[in-house]
């Protein structure tokens, strides 16, 4: 069977690894010019760790992943520590070590694994057409490609989307009411340890830390703000210098440590509410073109990892049609994926100060916190991923 994947991040890189290890045909296609993967860093939880190693690259991965081993909460504002804890529990009870990666380099592994010859850069996809015995996507350059089956692993702003929900209620993008900076610096212990996820928290805002291999912090920093403020770009540090700089020394260290040219990126943080039609004849959704979400727990590119695992399995194991498949595929996976989008969205709330009353108890809970109930939040948006196959969260 012929597969095009239209996108070659996360989701699409994944998702190819996975048909071909099959015996699939599978060509990608992406609109980026170069090959150049972008962003800074992701989580990796367990769930989205177990789908890498299924690929075959848990060596390669493990050796991306920085030792998070702790994570500790400090007050913004004064500095003072509020809680720090161990995240062993993590891996005993899920059977699997998590890891922060840099975005880039897991990209860059997946599309090298994949075969960089598979990939075809500048091609942006415009338009879909289905006859029944096959589907062909047309580009912006008037090319057409026909194949078996398609996968719209492209974004969040996804054309195939729009061909797969025609006639449907629109999908609507939600903005979450902040902004996120990220990036990565070298290891300061004045920010936090080498091994620890490092957050501080006061007025709604967040700035944290989380190790990278490499002796590099991945950073963010969460501002509260309407959606479409001006950016400088001349002085892409000024907003950060205002919103935080003011806080305890640990951030300030933060501050001075970025290089602006060689790592800062300004994101403004939309999701897509929840939806559960993600496929048409023998077209669907992969990744943030399905369930686009808040980074606020972490999910969004173990999300994308479940979805190769989930189409994986499917076109695995049923042999009725491409079309019956893809909505076994789609049955697996519409509604846990919908539901991490809402638990983000709620964490969101909590975190930035939307609700005042329920963010002064949240920083109250994590005063002195023994990081259990931290700990079973993590385990508690893994334990009902697709590829646990009933393993499942041990106590």
């Amino acid at each position: 069977m012929k597969v095009i994947i239209i996108g070659a991040g996360i989701g699409g890189t994944s998702a190819a690894l996975a048909l071909s290890r099959l015996g699939h045909e599978v060509v990608l296609y992406d609109r980026m010019r170069e090959n150049k993967p972008v962003g800074a860093a992701l989580s990796l939880w367990p769930n989205g760790v177990k789908v890498l190693n299924w690929l075959g690259l848990a060596d390669q991965v493990a050796e991306l992943g920085g030792d998070m081993a702790y994570m500790a909460y400090i007050d913004g504002l004064t500095g003072e520590p509020m809680c720090r804890f161990g995240l062993d529990a993590v891996t005993r009870r899920s059977g699997q070590r998590p890891y922060p990666v840099s975005r880039a380099d897991l990209q860059m592994l997946l599309m090298r694994t994949v075969g960089l010859d598979r990939i075809r850069l500048g091609m942006r996809a415009v338009a879909v057409t289905d006859d029944g015995a096959g589907v062909t996507v047309e580009f912006d350059d008037g090319s057409t490609d026909s194949a078996d089956m398609l996968i719209g692993a492209d974004g969040a702003r996804s054309v195939i989307r729009e061909y797969v929900t025609a006639g449907l209620d629109p999908v609507e993008r939600s903005y979450s009411g902040y902004t996120n900076f990220n990036g990565l610096v070298p290891v300061d212990p004045r920010i936090g340890p080498p091994d620890q996820w490092t957050t501080y928290v006061g007025e709604g805002k967040r700035a944290a830390v989380m190790p990278v291999a490499g002796d590099r912090f991945y950073f963010w920093f969460d501002v509260p703000q309407p959606a479409g403020l001006p950016y400088d770009r001349a002085d892409p540090m000024a907003p950060l210098h205002a919103a935080f700089g003011g806080w305890a020394p640990g951030v300030r260290a933060l501050l001075g440590g970025i290089d602006p040219s060689a790592s800062l990126n300004r994101v403004e943080i939309w999701d897509i509410d929840p939806f559960h039609t993600w496929t048409r004849g023998r077209v669907t959704l992969l990744g943030d073109a399905a369930h686009n979400t808040t980074p606020d727990i972490g999910q969004g590119a173990c999300s994308a990892l479940e979805d190769s695992f989930a189409l994986g399995i499917t076109v695995a194991t049923n042999t009725v049609s491409v079309a019956d498949t893809l909505l076994r595929y789609q049955r697996i996976r519409s509604e846990r994926a919908g539901d991490l989008v809402l638990r983000a969205r709620k964490r969101s709330l909590q975190t930035h100060g939307f609700d005042p009353a329920a963010t002064a108890d949240w920083y109250r809970s994590l005063d002195g916190a023994d990081g259990e109930g931290i700990i079973n939040g993590i385990l508690g948006n893994v334990e009902d991923s697709p590829v646990h196959l009933g393993g499942g969260i041990l106590s």
